[in-house]
């Protein structure tokens, strides 16, 4: 049963990052028109990845609950890391899930926030999620030690990337002002 357990937690984790990656580099192409094609295929597909992404991550959250719930009982073994560095890692992605269940609980529910504290600024949450998501799956992600440094470090950067650039178009790209 244990072992069931932790494969199907593996594999929801499997699915859970690359759809919460996408996720959110769909979130920051939605709302910014100068990405053009791009833009129009994030407001397609956007809602529908990151509902699909959250019932992912719950089924993850779930099944690592009791993943967890094995090891500190010791009916499974240790991991090959200390038990404390195991329930920080395992905080962690229950943090990443708090901000992620905040987030989009100011798209679902925008009325439930007030200024300073609107709907969007709670919804811009799930970036701080996935952060904490990405640090999880580094941390505790037995999957993903091979992957940090060559797949998992640039397309993050790639990610940052294209959140600097929306601030950028967002706050008036710099005007060429070379005298004529």
């Amino acid at each position: 049963m244990s072992q069931l357990v932790w494969l199907l937690d593996r594999g929801a984790a499997l699915v859970t990052y690359p759809l919460l990656y996408l996720a959110a580099l769909t979130g920051v192409l939605y709302n910014t028109e100068s990405f053009g094609v791009l833009h129009e295929a994030a407001q397609r597909i956007h809602i529908e990845l990151s509902v699909f992404a959250m019932i992912v991550t719950l089924l993850h959250a779930g099944l690592g609950i009791l993943d967890a719930w094995f090891v500190v009982t010791g009916q499974v073994p240790a991991p090959a890391y200390s038990m404390p560095y195991f329930l920080g890692g395992v905080a962690v992605g229950a943090g990443a899930l708090l901000l992620l269940v905040v987030a989009v609980l100011g798209f679902t529910d925008a009325k439930r926030f007030q200024r300073p504290w609107g709907p969007r600024v709670v919804h811009s949450f799930a970036y701080a999620g996935f952060v904490f998501g990405t640090i999880h799956a580094a941390a505790i992600g037995t999957d993903l030690t091979g992957l940090v440094r060559p797949l998992l470090g640039p397309s993050v950067a790639f990610l940052v990337y294209v959140l600097l650039l929306r601030l950028l178009v967002l706050r008036g790209l710099p005007s060429n002002t070379t005298p004529s």
